[in-house]
């Protein structure tokens, strides 16, 4: 089921395809993508660009693609994940991004099968995760290899094969090729990009080439990007916020798009990523709070390492810093302004010397994902390298409001992109004022049209022509959208990525050591849970122990443990859950949730909210080296 927003469309063609195209037009010997190759840095033109998009999408058409096939692609960022992609569209197929982070077999496999892939691009170090589930996969045709190999197994070829089939059908028939890309509409999908669903299974958000192209122009409105900027892409590109603002936009301007040199292993990619950033000197860089979070330790390291006195010159001038911006929008107004002359010392003493780390040429950045806390937004700021946040989802394209460098205030997620209608409702669907808090809800051209194969899901998510994002949150008297969190019960880690529980609850529910339990993983590093422990169960397994014994509570523990571990690693059912959502560290509570104490509510669900709040020094000792010791002393004691 598709849902149409073709009324509020009033636009001409502009597909994904027209946007391109319109850039190569102005901006043809701009450079457009970078790419380290060994120690040297690759620039290839808007032009030079186009020329690789044609070869590679006449060949995948050579190859039989027809239009609105589905094609997977799979691979690191690099400019072969950006040619890839909008070759795909000139062949008039669809395509269908993969998080390098998939690991499980099941997950990708889940992925190909249920997006009926027939195609698929595959990077040279991610080509292992396929091989092992190429059996699985007979109703894909070929396996497109974006390196050359020695040798090539069942279905397999590589690019320079397809592009070798492109040139030639270009010399034959490029008019015909064109033809296919010039008949794509606004309404026909470009993507299908895989979220989490409500089960374990996850959901295929179904994103068309007017969803791209509205939300570029709707980001636009934020913020502009000219034509000399650089951004060094550090996100994963199937993650729908490096898609849009970290290449589309920069496109649409004619500005420069650098992506990471690729290591043969993940940790090599990830050191590479302060070298290429000083490297390239980007002008603007896109962020997650996990990466900000790491990138501020690599700095207080830094300072730290020059002295004490130098730790205490930077604590001194951060505290400055922080008195004269306050929350930004009111930065050196009254009193403050007292403390501006001392900001020019500070800056050229430290801030400006701290800022070379990353380029020396970087405006700001923007955190997309999960919330980015109000301290961290604080420091960057403090230092010169604003990190504005701002607020999304992959179902809405997916940029809904940012703060920016006109109007920011810290703590909110910013402006509304226009246009673009939001509503904040209450649990029955009533619109709320301004100030109160409730549900998100948006209507806009960059909302998508669906979930693929997901009707019942899709009138979920899609109702009277909104959007209802499932996040909490309200308008301030300054008209900036504040995100609190989940209006329903996801999880959300650091980077961004969520996750409904449900599934591994109920199933976890169903050990006979477990008698109720929670997850919880509010932008965290790891996910956590909250344990009601059946002890009547774990009392008749361990009869012949010393019940109310350290010892005997040590093995009660492991019995609940031993529940958990049977689905991540070589368990008995591992593979059934991404093993990133199970939970890493547990506490063991003393009483049940009941309708009595207020966390059973009358139809006998667990009221979400009210746990997390009476247990809330729980969940955050769960996150010291003590707490995720599983035989921690509160645990202990809930047994003995």
């Amino acid at each position: 089921m598709y849902f149409c927003l073709a009324k509020m469309n009033t636009m001409n063609k502009k597909t994904l395809i027209d946007l391109f195209e319109e850039s190569v037009q102005s901006f043809p010997n701009n450079v457009f993508l970078m790419e380290k190759e060994g120690s040297e840095w690759k620039n290839t033109t808007f032009l030079q660009t186009r020329e690789t998009v044609y070869a590679w999408g006449a060949g995948l058409q050579a190859l039989g693609v027809q239009k609105g096939a589905h094609i997977a692609l799979l691979s690191e960022g690099r400019n072969a994940w950006i040619t890839g992609e909008l070759a795909i569209f000139y062949a008039g197929a669809i395509n269908v991004p993969l998080s390098i982070k998939l690991e499980e077999s099941n997950d990708l496999l889940f992925r190909l099968q249920h997006s009926d892939t027939r195609y698929m691009l595959v990077s040279a170090n991610q080509l292992h995760k396929i091989r092992k589930i190429k059996d699985q996969l007979p109703d894909i045709l070929y396996f497109i290899i974006l390196n050359d190999l020695p040798e090539y197994q069942d279905r397999e070829l590589s690019m320079s094969q397809v592009a070798r089939m492109g040139t030639e059908r270009l010399t034959q028939a490029k008019e015909e090729f064109l033809s296919v890309g010039q008949s794509i509409q606004n309404d026909d999908p470009a993507t299908i990009t895989y979220t989490s669903g409500t089960t374990a299974d996850p959901k295929g958000v179904i994103l068309t080439h007017r969803n791209y192209t509205a939300n570029v122009e709707q980001s636009l409105t934020l913020m502009d990007i000219p034509p000399t900027h650089r951004t060094l892409i550090i996100l994963p590109l199937d993650h729908c916020f490096a898609h849009v603002v970290g290449f589309y936009i920069f496109m649409s301007r004619g500005a420069s798009v650098a992506t990471v040199q690729t290591g043969k292993t993940p940790t090599e990619t990830l050191k590479n990523i302060p070298i290429n950033i000083k490297e390239i000197k980007p002008n603007i860089l896109l962020s997650v709070p996990a990466l900000a979070k790491n990138f501020r330790k690599s700095i207080e390291m830094g300072v730290r390492a020059k002295g004490p006195m130098a730790e205490k010159l930077f604590q001194l001038g951060l505290k400055v810093a922080y008195a004269y911006n306050g929350d930004g929008w009111h930065k050196g107004k009254g009193w403050r302004c007292l403390l501006r002359p001392l900001l020019p010392l500070f800056d050229k003493l430290l801030f400006a010397k701290v800022r070379l780390a990353l380029g020396g040429a970087l405006e700001y950045m923007v955190g997309g994902g999960a919330l980015l806390d109000k301290e961290m937004q604080d420091f960057y700021y403090a230092i010169g390298m604003p990190m504005y946040q701002g607020y999304g989802l992959s179902e809405a394209t997916p940029v809904i409001s940012s703060n920016t460098p006109v109007k920011h205030k810290f703590g909110t997620s910013g402006v509304i992109v226009k246009p673009l209608e939001l509503l904040i409702k209450d649990a029955e669907g009533r619109r709320l004022p301004q100030g109160a808090q409730g549900e998100i809800v948006v209507r806009g051209e960059n909302v998508m049209a669906g979930y693929w194969k997901n009707e019942a899901a899709t009138q979920e998510a899609l109702r009277d022509g909104y959007l209802y994002t499932g996040d909490l949150g309200y308008i301030d008297k300054d008209g900036l959208l504040v995100v609190l969190g989940r209006f329903k019960s996801l999880l959300i880690a650091s980077d961004g990525e969520k996750y409904s529980p449900e599934g591994i609850e109920e199933t976890l529910n169903a050990s006979p050591y477990i008698q109720q339990i929670i997850l919880y993983n509010n932008q965290s590093p790891y996910t956590t849970a909250l344990i009601v422990p059946n002890k009547e169960n774990l009392k008749q397994k361990l009869a012949h122990e010393n019940w109310g014994s350290e010892d005997c509570a040590k093995k009660a523990i492991n019995l609940i443990r031993d529940s958990i571990d049977a689905y991540r690693g070589r368990g008995h059912h591992a593979g059934t859950f991404p093993e990133r959502w199970l939970p890493s560290a547990f506490a063991l509570l003393p009483e049940a949730f009941t309708e009595q104490n207020g966390m059973v509510n009358s139809t006998m669900k667990i009221v979400r909210g009210k746990v997390e709040k009476h247990y809330a020094d729980r969940i955050e000792h769960l996150y010291t080296p003590e707490g995720k010791n599983m035989y921690n002393e509160l645990n202990l004691v809930t047994l003995i």
